[in-house]
């Protein structure tokens, strides 16, 4: 098949084996000081950078202090040790009854689909997961299907990751066939950030699967700057929402990137006008290497009250955290 084009004449995965993964060419593509690339060397050879380069384009040149360059950069301060923060913040060990499934809800389930993402993010909660542990060969995709017939109160499958957008839509469209055939089933929710670095992962193999299935897809993106939406990427969700997808947003709360009012404003104003709803915005769960991003619940909380006074209702996310063993996700409310 001839891949789709695009204005720079490459292919979604084109660009994605193109990414940038040398930290010296980071610093030198982007015009920063060249202590940058030795300060985060012990952090890249951690967790390494992986960055496509549509999303270096959004980077402003010479600026260390960049929101989207803080959230790939690697930084000496991921190497410190902080009481609290764990390779596993979420404890999704206790909740992965089999091999490639987190299931800590009653009526959805959670599939590690790969353990490949688009972009390295530096505050990612599963930067330390056992992926290695949880790779589903298409093969063993039929465990996943039994589970789910021995567990009928599930109507909702999340695909998650890694990136499960960074599956061949052939793949995908085998998987979403299978679902399709659970009378069960109703939802799919899809959590991605491909498409946030890569837009034009929205192409025509994707809204045909999209299109052919019964399910009502909702797909998550995850974008917690202004500055990652550009025109591009309002074309890749306009296509989208055509096709009758449901698009949400959910943000992290990150200290130097997206705490303050403005950013959050411009933010939720920003999706909107792409047709995303602004859904979630999470404080960071406390996973090990990216303690240095976080921020204290009440300042969060102060944060998004201010915001309340300056958006309408339905443009303010909830700020939401996981706790682990709760039945479900935390909401804290707004202060003011």
């Amino acid at each position: 098949m001839i891949p789709i084009q695009t204005k720079n004449n490459l292919s979604w995965s084109q660009h994605l084996s193109q990414a940038l993964t040398s930290l010296p060419e980071l610093i030198e593509h982007l015009g920063l000081p060249k202590s940058l690339s030795q300060q985060g060397i012990e952090a890249h050879e951690s967790f390494k950078l992986l960055v496509p380069r549509p999303y270096l384009s959004r980077i402003e040149y010479g600026n260390p202090n960049d929101p989207l360059l803080l959230q790939v950069l690697p930084s000496t301060l991921e190497m410190q040790k902080v009481a609290g923060y764990t390779k596993d913040p979420l404890e999704e060990a206790d909740h992965n009854p089999q091999k490639a499934i987190v299931h800590k809800y009653k009526r959805r389930l959670l599939v590690i689909t790969t353990g490949t993402c688009a972009v390295n993010c530096r505050y990612c909660f599963r930067r330390h997961f056992p992926y290695g542990d949880n790779q589903l060969a298409q093969a063993e995709w039929q465990s996943v299907i039994e589970y789910l017939q021995d567990h009928p109160e599930v109507n909702e499958v999340i695909l998650s990751g890694g990136d499960p957008l960074i599956m061949k839509d052939s793949l995908l469209a085998d998987k979403v066939r299978k679902l399709d055939a659970l009378p069960q089933i109703k939802r799919l929710r899809i959590h991605s950030r491909l498409p946030v670095v890569i837009p034009n992962r929205v192409c025509d193999d994707m809204l045909a699967w999209i299109k052919s299935s019964r399910l009502d897809i909702v797909m998550v993106w995850h974008i917690n700057h202004a500055n990652e939406m550009d025109e591009e990427l309002a074309q890749a969700a306009y296509k989208l929402k055509r096709a009758g997808v449901t698009l949400l947003n959910q943000g992290v709360l990150l200290k130097g990137v997206n705490d303050s009012v403005e950013a959050q404003v411009n933010l939720s104003e920003a999706v909107f006008d792409a047709g995303i709803l602004p859904y979630y915005m999470f404080t960071l769960d406390p996973v090990e290497g990216a303690a240095h991003f976080d921020i204290a619940i009440e300042d969060a909380q102060r944060l998004m009250g201010q915001v309340a006074a300056e958006l309408p209702g339905y443009l303010v996310p909830r700020l939401t955290k996981e706790i682990p063993g709760k039945p479900a996700k935390s909401v804290f409310a707004p202060t003011f």
